[in-house]
């Protein structure tokens, strides 16, 4: 259970750039979570509005205006643009003991920032080094479903070549309307974009490489979907193990994850929208295995993740405040 906490230990939060997608979900899950309070709305472009007219369906759950002016709080969330990060920080320090979580890219690969030295915050690896923490660099969308559909693999030394495929909503270009992203051309429409050369694949590799014995290799190619939110990935390597075997590894790697259930049956993207949750599985034939895997990319991929993140660096549950059902219908 989640442990107690009085009104003068309540948290306060603030959240730069929550006028963006990643920043109004984090108001959305925040406005219910037991142990905080935001105490600002930080954005340039909107200030003087209010969260809700922006986003209505944040009428009644958060009314807040939006600022240009921070103040101290307890918490911060970046949700930034990338490489806009590290220099929000040098313009406007931040206490120490402060815990920043970083949302967008600056310190996935270079953690130092000042006196700060970012710990990756993908909690199925590096749930340790999380708690207590107060820099976290929240990891990216295709990089979480990536990663946790490679992970077990790599611990046991069973990746070299891996060719990976996946698909992601239009959210996952941001709130700036661009051509690709317009409805009328994302309807009944998928195209590819930055093949083989994604910027997360860097960052997935990182990681990737401290647990595998080989040397990796990852080809990954994106593709833009025709809808709103959700990522799936499926990521083909060459093996002996037997499906069994395989499917044994995930389930040990993942026993006590919260958020990462591998399923024998196929997965779908509904299966994980408006979740924090990571589904898996696993499919074989002679002897090359695919993992697929689905996340929302607005929550385990960004905002969801950045909130279990904060749970385990306060000590707190870590599903607190997130649990959600699934948008199905």
């Amino acid at each position: 259970m989640a442990k107690n906490v009085k009104n003068n230990e309540i948290k306060k939060i603030g959240i730069i750039g929550a006028n963006g997608y990643t920043g109004s979900e984090l108001v959305r899950l925040l406005a219910f979570h037991p142990n905080v309070s935001l105490r600002f709305l930080y954005s340039r472009s909107n200030s003087g509005t209010k969260i809700s007219d922006l986003y209505p369906d944040l009428t009644t759950i958060c009314e807040m205006v939006l600022t240009d002016q921070p103040e101290e709080v307890d918490i911060l969330f970046l949700c930034l643009p990338h490489k806009e990060s590290q220099n929000w920080l040098i313009q406007n320090p931040v206490k120490d003991e402060t815990v920043v979580i970083d949302l967008g890219n600056d310190f996935r690969l270079d953690g130092n920032s000042g006196n700060r030295n970012f710990i990756y915050g993908l909690p199925e690896i590096n749930k340790k080094q999380l708690s207590g923490a107060k820099s976290i660099a929240n990891p990216g969308c295709f990089a979480t479903a990536i990663q946790l559909a490679l992970l077990p693999l790599a611990q046991n030394g069973l990746l070299n070549e891996v060719y990976t495929t996946g698909i992601t909503g239009s959210t996952g270009a941001g709130q700036s309307l661009q051509a690709t992203t317009h409805f009328t051309w994302r309807n009944y429409n998928i195209s590819a974009y930055k093949t083989l050369t994604h910027q997360h694949v860097d960052e997935i590799l990182q990681q990737l490489v401290s647990f595998n014995t080989n040397e990796i290799s990852l080809n990954f190619v994106p593709w833009r979907g025709d809808f709103a939110r959700g990522i799936f990935t499926s990521s083909t390597v060459k093996t002996d193990l037997e499906l069994s075997e395989i499917f044994q590894l995930f389930e040990d790697f993942y026993t006590d994850e919260p958020f990462v259930k591998v399923s024998e049956k196929a997965i779908d993207v509904k299966q994980v929208v408006n979740t924090n949750r990571c589904v898996i599985q696993i499919e074989k034939c002679g002897n090359v295995a695919v993992i697929h895997s689905a996340i929302d990319n607005l929550l385990k991929g960004a905002s969801g993740q950045a909130v279990q993140n904060m749970n385990i660096a306060m000590g707190w549950e870590e599903n607190l405040g997130l649990n959600l059902k699934p948008v199905v219908f």
